[in-house]
Parts: C-alpha cells; structure tokens; sequence
C-alpha cells in the first residue's frame, strides 16, 4: 500500500534536491547575500545557537572558503601563465600582446580617475550648506591605527613595485603571495619553454597544460560551495558592523559620489570599450561575469575572486587561454581602476572636507598619484589607505584625515574590488579580440 505523503514526497523530491543547484551560480549568490542581509536584521553579536556564536559560525564558513580560494591561486597563476606565455610564443608575439594588455589597463585606470575627478568635483561631497564637513563628521577612533599602517611610506614605495617584480627566491614569494613577482618569474618561464628543443618542449607544455586543467578543476568543485562562503562571509560583516547605517548615513555625500562615479565607469566607459574596441555585446558579457563580480563584491579581493574570474572568461565568454593566463593574473595585480577612482574621490573630498581649495595643477598631481599608486602600491598592506595618504601628503593634508572616510570603506572596498574585477575581464576580452578569436561571447561560447 502506497501512502499518500509517499506520493506527494516523490513528486516534491526533484524540486528540493535539485532546484538550487539548476540555478546560474549568480542567482545562488544573489540568494545567500539576501539570506544573509535577512539574517543581520534578526541576529546581533550575541546570538547563538546551541551555545555556539552566530557570528562564529558565519565566519567559520566564510574562512573555509577564502581559504580554499587562496589555496588555488598560486598554482593556478603559475600554470596558467606559462600556458599561456608557452604558447604565444616568445619575441614579438608576447611583445604584441604584453603592450596591447598594458595599453588598456594604463587607459582604463586614467578614464577612472578622470571620471572620480569630475564627479567629486560636480558634486563637492565635502561641503555642506558652503561649509566644510570636517567638524560635522568628526575622525574615526583608529586614525592612529592607521598612522601606525602608513608611517613611513612615501613616495619612493611607487619604486618598490620593480625590485618585487624579481623574486630574490621563487618560493618564498609563492609563499608570501608576492604575486607581482611570481607573475614575472612565469611569464620568463613560459617564454624560455620556447627555446628548447622540440621534444622537450612538447614535453613542458603537455605537462603546464595537464597542470592548469587540474587546477580548473578543483576552482569548479570549490565554487561548489560558493553560496555558502559568500552567506557567511556577508552576514558576519553585515552583524557584527553594528554602525555601518550610521555611519553610511553621515557620510552620505561621500558614499554617493563613490557610487556614481564607480556607476559610470561600469555603465558607460566599459561597455563603450566592449562595443567600440572589443565588438561584442555588453550586456552578454556582465552576464556571463556577473558570479565572479558577486564573488569580488562578496570577498573585497580581486586576487581571492582570480580562479572563478579566469573560469568564467575562459568558458562562458570563450576567451582562449593563452590570453586569459596572460591578461587576469597580472590585472589582478596591477589593474585596479576601481581603487585608482576611489583614491582620486577620497583625496578631493578630504581636501572639501578641510576647506582646501585644489587648483588645476593640484587637481592634475592627484589624478597622477592616484594612477601610480593604484599599480605602484597594490602587494602593501591596507594598500588604499597607503595610496590615499601618499596623495595626502603630495597636496599638504595632515595624515590623520584618513580617519575621515574609515567608517563607510569596507562597504566601499567592495564595490571598487568589483569593478576592478569586471575591468580585467574586460580587457581579456578586448585584447582577444584585437587578437582575432572571433569565438569570444558567442552563443558557442556560452
């Protein structure tokens, strides 16, 4: 005898078991972000289940994944670049393909600095009623932490960025995550596999091909899991960051001018370059991207978001290898033209802040700053805040007005990692394009 729940239980089963996983990956984001902005409504530090802190459990579940991303990246960039690199070719081909990459992310970083520069300017988010906002916002309480973070910077750090790009010892950067230097150490790698004999360069590149699919691989069953490490990741900075309304509030004028200028450059400069320079849809290209921006959102790290970034150009926006190992890695470490445009923005507006008036010439040293740093900076720690006080200390401000701008930067954090991530597929697809794959964002590709 049948009974009747038993029935109703076999018709539900495929929903339950298999509804979720049916979902695009950027809709099972998009739920575990609104199940963890539901989540921060009714828990606080507090709460616990079972004796065991929510908060503990959501960060449990966010380091688990980070670290598993983290686990992929430096095998994955190294087998991938000189995948990459190995099959250009060496000589004029990597040439051609190293200055077409640096090209674009040199002109994409200034359109955004240039684009914060006339949003902060239009806007003036650091005066109110005519009058500077300084004493109305008052400084944050680690301002001194973060003049302990910044103390001794200066401008000759923008020089450090070329002695890491030589590793004194290849596996203490791959230890380290000096990715700037293990990128250079591949890309020489890749091209001297070119220079060896036949077989034997048969040999190497079947190997870093072998390599770089087992490392695919595993980036596929860790994005697996995805939706659960964006949940937790999410939810614990969502509940623990019991002032981030408030604070988002005071510094409304700010926050807006981020997004708007930050809004611009993602819907009007990229696709613009995807239309004119790459010839390709926009509007399919932000949705075969749109997991790995949630994911950069999400995380606040273009380097953690490289393996589900490379996946996505590679498969769903049909951008061969050998460009996307050559442009991703070193557009995660160097391109950020989400940083570069919040540097300019924030600088502009602590300048209102304090009453400053910011000439032509002064206007021009910060965009310049704000474009070096962004590159120059990127492998030292709380590297914005680096880059903000660098440009600080160029226009005369005092150290301390970093302060201004702490309470709301991790919400801002995330949203210019997510551009930063969206420009460098960005550029993978446009600089495959100049490279003839006709194939890139076709409905074969997707």
């Amino acid at each position: 005898m049948v009974r009747p729940y038993a029935a109703l239980s076999t018709r539900c089963r495929p929903w339950t078991l298999h509804a979720v996983r049916r979902l695009a990956l950027h809709w099972q984001i998009l739920i575990a972000l609104l199940a963890a902005l539901l989540l921060s409504v009714v828990a606080t530090p507090e709460s616990s289940v079972a004796g065991v802190s929510v908060v503990d459990v959501c960060a449990f579940m966010g380091d688990w994944f980070l670290r598993a991303l983290k686990m992929l990246i430096v095998p994955l960039i190294v087998s991938s670049i000189i995948v990459g690199v190995a099959s250009v070719g060496g000589g004029k081909a990597l040439g051609r393909l190293g200055a077409k990459t640096a090209g674009y992310y040199t002109l994409t970083s200034l359109v955004a600095v240039v684009t914060g520069l006339f949003v902060v300017d239009w806007l003036h988010p650091g005066v109110a009623d005519g009058v500077p906002v300084k004493d109305r916002i008052g400084l944050h309480a680690d301002t001194a932490a973060v003049a302990d973070k910044v103390s001794g910077r200066g401008a000759g750090d923008l020089f450090g960025v070329f002695l890491r790009m030589v590793p004194d010892n290849v596996v203490s950067a791959a230890a380290g995550g000096e990715m700037l230097g293990l990128i250079f150490f591949s890309i020489l790698f890749g091209a001297f596999i070119n220079g060896l004999s036949p077989e034997l360069r048969s040999t190497q590149r079947r190997f870093w091909r072998g390599l770089n699919d087992v490392m695919m691989a595993m980036t596929d069953w860790v994005m697996k899991f995805a939706p659960l490490g964006v949940f937790g990741l999410v939810a614990k900075v969502l509940i623990s960051t019991t002032d981030l309304v408030a604070a988002v509030q005071t510094l409304a004028s700010f926050v807006v001018a981020v997004l708007l200028a930050l809004g611009i450059h993602v819907g009007v400069t990229l696709p613009l370059l995807l239309s004119a320079l790459g010839r390709v849809n926009p509007l399919r290209h932000y949705r075969a991207m749109m997991p790995a921006v949630l994911m950069a959102f999400s995380t606040a790290s273009s380097s953690a978001t490289l393996p589900l970034t490379m996946e996505r150009v590679e498969r769903s926006a049909g951008v061969s290898s050998r460009v996307t190992s050559f442009t991703l890695p070193l557009g995660a470490t160097v391109n950020m033209d989400g940083t570069a445009l919040y540097e300019c923005v924030a600088a502009m507006f602590i300048a209102q802040a304090y009453g400053v008036e910011l000439g032509a010439v002064e206007q021009l040293t910060v965009v310049l700053v704000a474009l070096l740093t962004s590159i120059g900076v990127a492998g030292i720690p709380s590297a914005s805040l680096v880059a903000i006080t660098l440009i600080l200390t160029t226009i005369g401000l005092p150290m301390e007005a970093v302060g201004l701008i702490l309470a709301v930067d991790r919400l801002l954090d995330m949203c210019r990692t997510a551009v930063n991530v969206l420009s460098d597929t960005t550029a993978a697809v446009v600089v495959a394009r100049s490279e003839g794959e006709d194939r890139v964002l076709s409905a074969e590709a997707s």
